[in-house]
């Protein structure tokens, strides 16, 4: 175990270079940069345009260099806690994220625990009922919640506030708490707002983990050594925690690789509908208007994150299920 460890992580080195470089090369494929951009905007609306600042600027963070020169002093600096300089925001990439990482942190690990909390029991009732009507009830609704996109669901919801209540349901807290430090105020106002965008960003994520912890057990509970307990005298809903349920766990473990970049992409398009102040909106944006340094930290954050994610899944896993090994090649 040890030993696969270690060389797991001596291949992650590798592959986040590797990443690294692919994510320098997407930032910079859109012609021109941020400043360029930033000039064609300003001719637009009739302004005048400070070329010396320009310049300036253009050498100061090296923008006149050659592209693998720009690529080693945005990779350094990363290793030395140095994300560059978001030209939109006029701050550090540091700053710049500030409390919208910690938003969508919020809202990212509530939607996984309201995820698994429905999914569990659901799933489980599902497959130990199978064909009644409760479990053909649950499997429509499943059905419903995978086909409704989570930004038609999150337009509902608005909709539906507006004509119903006469509110509106859009941010995380009340427009006073926007700019202020952290209080008991505020966080009682974000946990007021939270559960909106956490049951329209998790709906979809859980009637899909309902379908699959549904099939999985289902096909644990056919298997030989089930039976076997069962013509034992096992107590059923000891047989079922200790065995079959433990082995159909595997794709909640699995998705731990993709559940930690969520933390900060923080589905985007409905935190755009819901005005989210989390780093969704922020990281389009910054694609959009190719702020290159904070759209290039977001997304190396979000494949460290994925590599990270997937590594701890693959350590769970063998740690859960005894029929996965480390290594390959057959044992006899």
């Amino acid at each position: 175990m040890l030993g696969y460890t270690i060389h797991r992580i001596l291949i992650m080195i590798p592959t986040l270079l590797a990443i690294s470089l692919i994510t320098f090369v997407i930032i910079q494929l859109p012609p021109g940069d941020y400043l360029t951009t930033y000039v064609a905007e300003l001719q637009s609306q009739g302004e005048t345009v400070n070329l010396a600042k320009i310049n300036f600027l253009r050498e100061q963070y090296g923008f006149d260099k050659p592209l693998h020169e720009q690529y080693l002093l945005w990779l350094f600096g990363m290793l030395e806690g140095n994300f560059g300089y978001s030209f939109e925001y006029d701050l550090p990439v540091t700053e710049v994220v500030g409390d919208r990482l910690l938003l969508s942190f919020i809202v990212s690990f509530t939607t996984i625990l309201f995820t698994w909390m429905m999914s569990f029991p659901i799933g489980i009732y599902s497959a130990t009922h199978q064909y009644s009507w409760a479990d053909h009830g649950l499997t429509f609704v499943g059905f419903l919640g995978l086909a409704t996109p989570n930004f038609l669901l999150a337009l509902v919801l608005l909709y539906f506030a507006n004509v119903t209540f006469g509110t509106s349901i859009g941010g995380l807290m009340d427009p006073q708490y926007l700019e202020e430090p952290w209080s008991w105020g505020k966080t009682v106002s974000v946990l007021e707002h939270l559960w909106i965008p956490v049951v329209v960003i998790g709906t979809s994520g859980t009637a899909g983990m309902i379908r699959r912890l549904r099939a999985n057990l289902l096909d644990e509970l056919q298997k030989q050594y089930v039976i076997t307990g069962r013509a034992k005298g096992l107590h059923p809903f000891k047989l079922l925690l200790k065995y079959p349920l433990r082995m159909a766990l595997n794709p909640f473990i699995a998705d731990i690789g993709n559940l930690l970049p969520q933390v900060i992409s923080g589905a985007a398009i409905v935190s755009v509908v819901l005005s989210l102040p989390t780093t969704g909106p922020m990281l389009l944006h910054a694609l959009q208007s190719q702020d290159m340094y904070l759209a290039g930290s977001f997304l190396l954050f979000l494949a460290v994150l994925t590599v990270i994610g997937v590594f701890v899944s693959d350590l769970l896993l063998a740690v859960l299920d005894p029929r996965i090994r480390l290594h390959g090649g057959m044992t006899r």
